[in-house]
């Protein structure tokens, strides 16, 4: 078990995959901090307009009293792809999709340069639809599945 694993996220349409990742996070760390990009982020790189951070945040906040089992957690705004995730000292383990892998190895980089220690990466696998594409919030927001990965015909 790690002392305080990071993750983070949009976390726009709640889905099967996110929850995935969060309960994997929660059964590796003692604690867990994760990072939920800012509005101003978000609009930066999503493709489809995300719902705003307050109603992004309480949907989040609902799903994590489900996963938590009583470990402390915070969640925290994250105006950039890092977050804290270069910075903090205490954090040992990061949760990532397939997806982000690529963007905790540059953490890793990161935090070589600045004489902190490497994070381990724990990847988690796309959850897919039953059409066997991964399930994503756009897919969900565009009605071809539903956040369970049904698809909606």
């Amino acid at each position: 078990m790690f002392e305080k694993v990071v993750v983070g996220g949009t976390f726009d349409t709640l889905h099967l995959g996110h929850k995935k990742i969060l309960e994997v996070a929660f059964k590796l760390g003692k604690r867990v901090c994760i990072g939920l990009t800012s509005d101003e982020f978000a609009k930066r790189f999503r493709v489809v307009e995300t719902r705003k951070y307050e109603e992004r945040l309480k949907n989040l906040r609902e799903v994590v009293s489900t996963i938590a089992e009583g470990k402390p957690y915070e969640i925290i705004k994250i105006e950039d792809y890092y977050g804290i995730a270069t910075i903090d000292p205490e954090i040992d383990c990061i949760v990532v999709s397939e997806e982000t892998l690529l963007r905790a190895e540059e953490i890793n980089t990161i935090r070589f340069k600045k004489g902190l220690k490497k994070l381990i990466i724990v990847v988690v696998p796309l959850v897919l639809a039953e059409d066997g594409k991964a399930i994503s919030s756009e897919r969900i927001l565009k009605g071809e599945i539903d956040p369970n990965g049904k698809v909606i015909r």
